[in-house]
């Protein structure tokens, strides 16, 4: 007779909302074993009780058959005295306030739900809210944990007697598929032409085909969707892009696109393996690639830029929106200028001077997030923005940490809670600048602090006095670390490569406080958690007008031209499009150190060039002219202008002075735009050589400068030196919470 065996096994990680259940429910029958599983707080509890080989089997393949949403943490085995059971059960789910389980993020419809509802003979076809356990809502409908129905916003839509029979069965995918509903019992379509009020029951085919049409018709139509609506419109209509950027105030920058299949994105962007699989990832992020020339695309999708961000349909809703004709959408994040995305159905009056109709539906959003957006660099995606389909999956850090808070930057924001082994980054927050987007901070900080259970012991904030987060954090009755900006980049970029031993971080962006009171943004760091010494940095400009200077970059540009010729400037075609009285107030201000600064920032110094070289002299958004400057970089350029390197200062002076002479004599913006580029790589390596570390962490917003990154990363490998760059964090201010928390959590040590 074979002994019978029982073991307890408690799995942590993402294993609440992926199928974990089922797929343990079916592994463990079919092994013929007895026990139950359920969800808790802090994960899943398995007892399974049989033969010691089926045991053996169960927990080897309870790993390597997974879902594959799941990802297991941990995965601890306890032996149990056997009891006797006969059966194998899905238990109730256990509450306990004291653990956290992963909450799992949005996923992509995936293809078996896609067949459904594009079957006439299913009883799902046409209806835009179909999913299973391997897709769907999950982050955005979840109101606490355990992950259960009713604790969602799905809790009061009752499951019809068909839907109840799926959820029930063992062997059918929606097996505990917690949103799982159908044209009888769940969410609803409503559209109009004015926004508010309830949705109500509408044939979905008929209401999406209403919306089809008039998308063709060159209307606006706002669209609720997964984590908040979207303006769209038809993107091969130039017409209804133009109309929507006026109504926008949005002249410039660049407008996400929707496309109906890879197919299709590959006639409009040159597309990599690597993008590819990014595109078609269930995480579904928003992927920027080279524009093709010549497309039917408007022009005015993104005006001055080589790249377009596209992304595939990842809710039915969405797909369902691609017939009759229609190819791309245009699918802009649903809000006015700098406030949050709208979420809500009786919020959507916001709209009403952008959009003509609105297609709302009554499955309530409980935590609104943003579309994600990467670039793939060494095929592999890097993050932009951090948020639908990657938010709120933990960062796993190698080493137990403090409870901390980090309320991140202004720009970008966002913020990190940190437990056990994990920090835990917020979805993108936005520009931190009014007090809608503070609320939106505030609101998504408790649905967090709620659902991973965590007490912060102590905030970290940064140092700038002016921005809302650190005024946040300052009014908390908790323990408060103020961590430098740059010495935070360089923190997140260690801790997501999982390196704890001092670095040279290279720190290039736009703008943070300094330790001196200045701005910094040109910085050179060997820095650990614990602390940094800046051992170079670009020489400071001064910078009049402050945050005028970001949207006017001739104000910069004046400046470093000033510093490099003196009061008497070259006969350049900037200084002749800008009006004179307004270069003498700058220059005045400047002299008199009124309402000026002094910067080291690299964002500013690629402004400056970019106004020099006559490419943008004002800035609708931020970082519009070192974007432009460079799309406008050639490539197959070796040479370089010179950056000086004495005591720790590198001298913009001498460069300055080269690129005005190319200039004067004629020279193509491409060619000195480049040379700019390789100036900047070199200068990385000639202080990286004299820094006697051999590893180099990259970080900040400058470095999304794929043109920059490209030849800086090649230059170090070539050097010798290890580098080390952001992939599932991003290297511009959203990435700054993660480095706060791991410095914080250090202190706290």
């Amino acid at each position: 007779m074979r002994e019978v065996i029982r073991k307890r096994l408690e799995v942590r990680g993402t294993v609440q909302g992926v199928g974990f259940r089922p797929f343990v429910y079916r592994l463990a029958t079919s092994l013929s074993l007895a026990g139950y599983v359920l969800n808790e707080s802090g994960g899943v509890t398995i007892e399974i009780e049989g033969a010691e080989i089926a045991i053996t089997s169960f927990v080897r393949r309870l790993r390597s058959e997974a879902p594959p949403l799941a990802s297991i943490e941990t995965l601890d085995v306890h032996d149990l005295a056997s009891c006797g059971e006969r059966e194998f059960a899905i238990h109730h789910s256990v509450a306990d306030e004291s653990k956290f389980a992963m909450v799992p993020p949005d996923i992509a419809t995936c293809d078996e739900c896609g067949v459904d509802y594009h079957d006439p003979a299913n009883r799902r076809y046409l209806y835009p809210f179909t999913n299973c356990t391997n897709c769907g809502p999950r982050y955005t409908i979840i109101q606490d944990i355990p992950y259960d129905r009713p604790k969602t916003t799905m809790s009061v839509f009752p499951m019809c007697s068909q839907c109840q029979a799926e959820y029930d069965d063992p062997g059918n995918r929606r097996f505990h598929a917690q949103p799982n509903a159908c044209p009888v019992c769940g969410p609803s379509l409503v559209l109009s032409a004015a926004a508010g009020g309830p949705a109500a029951g509408v044939s979905p085919g008929s209401t999406l085909a209403q919306v089809r049409q008039l998308l063709k018709s060159g209307k606006i139509v706002a669209i609720k969707g997964l984590g908040g609506f979207h303006l769209a419109c038809d993107a091969e209509n130039d017409a209804a892009v133009r109309l929507l950027r006026g109504r926008k105030r949005r002249s410039d920058k660049a407008f996400a696109l929707m496309i109906r299949d890879l197919a299709v994105v590959e006639q409009f962007a040159i597309v990599t393996g690597a993008d590819k699989a990014a595109l078609t990832n269930p995480r579904r992020p928003i992927v920027l690639m080279p524009r093709r020339e010549g497309t039917t695309i408007s022009d005015a999708v993104a005006p001055g830029n080589r790249n377009i961000g596209v992304m595939l349909p990842y809710t039915p809703l969405h797909d369902l929106l691609f017939e009759d004709g229609i190819r791309a959408l245009v699918m802009t994040s649903g809000n006015l200028s700098e406030e949050p995305i709208v979420s809500r159905n009786e919020d959507a009056g916001k709209l009403a001077g952008l959009a003509d109709h609105f297609l709302l539906h009554n499955r309530d959003i409980q935590t609104r997030v943003d579309d994600s957006v990467v670039r793939c660099f060494e095929d592999r995606p890097r993050m932009i923005r951090r948020s639908r389909g990657y938010a709120p999956e933990p960062i796993e850090l190698g080493h137990d940490a403090a409870e901390v808070l980090a309320t991140g930057g202004e720009l970008k924001n966002t913020f990190c809670l940190t437990k056990g082994a994990y920090a835990i980054l917020s979805q993108h927050i936005g520009d931190l600048e009014n007090l809608e987007t503070l609320e939106f901070f505030e609101e998504t900080l408790g649905h967090m602090k709620r659902f991973f259970r965590v007490e912060p012991r102590a905030v970290a904030y940064d140092l700038h006095p002016g921005y809302l987060s650190t005024k946040f954090a300052l009014k908390m009755d908790l323990p408060k670390i103020g961590v430098q900006h740059h010495h935070a980049h360089i923190a997140s970029c260690m801790a997501e490569n999982h390196v704890r031993e001092k670095v040279l971080g290279v720190a290039f962006d736009g703008t943070g406080y300094g330790t001196d009171g200045k701005i910094w943004g040109g910085e050179f760091l060997l820095a650990d958690y614990k602390n940094f010494d800046r051992i170079a940095h670009f020489k400071y400009v001064p910078m009049a007008g402050g945050d005028a200077a970001v949207r006017e970059p001739w104000r910069i540009a004046l400046g470093y031209l000033r510093e490099a010729f003196g009061s008497t400037l070259p006969d350049l075609p900037m200084l002749a499009r800008v009006d004179e009285k307004k270069i003498r107030f700058v220059q005045t201000a400047t002299e008199k150190r009124i309402n000026t600064v002094d910067t080291s920032s690299c964002g500013r110094l690629f402004d400056a060039v970019s106004a020099i070289c006559d490419v943008r002299l004002e800035a609708n958004y931020e970082g519009q002219a070192a974007i432009e400057l460079e799309n406008r970089a050639a490539a197959g350029i070796d040479d370089a202008y010179a950056l000086e390197l004495e005591a720790g200062e590198i001298d913009t002076r001498p460069l300055i002075r080269a690129i005005a002479g190319d200039l004067l004599r004629g020279a193509e913006v491409a060619l000195i735009s480049a040379k700019f580029h390789n100036a900047v790589a070199r200068v990385i390596v000639e202080v990286a050589r004299s820094a006697g570390l051999k590893r180099v962490a990259l970080s900040g917003g400058t470095f999304q400068n794929f043109y920059l990154l490209t030849r800086s990363v090649a230059l170090l490998r070539q050097a010798g030196f290890e580098v080390l760059l952001h992939s599932t964090v991003p290297a511009n201010d959203g990435g700054l919470s993660l480095g706060q928390a791991v410095i914080a959590g250090e202190k706290l040590k």
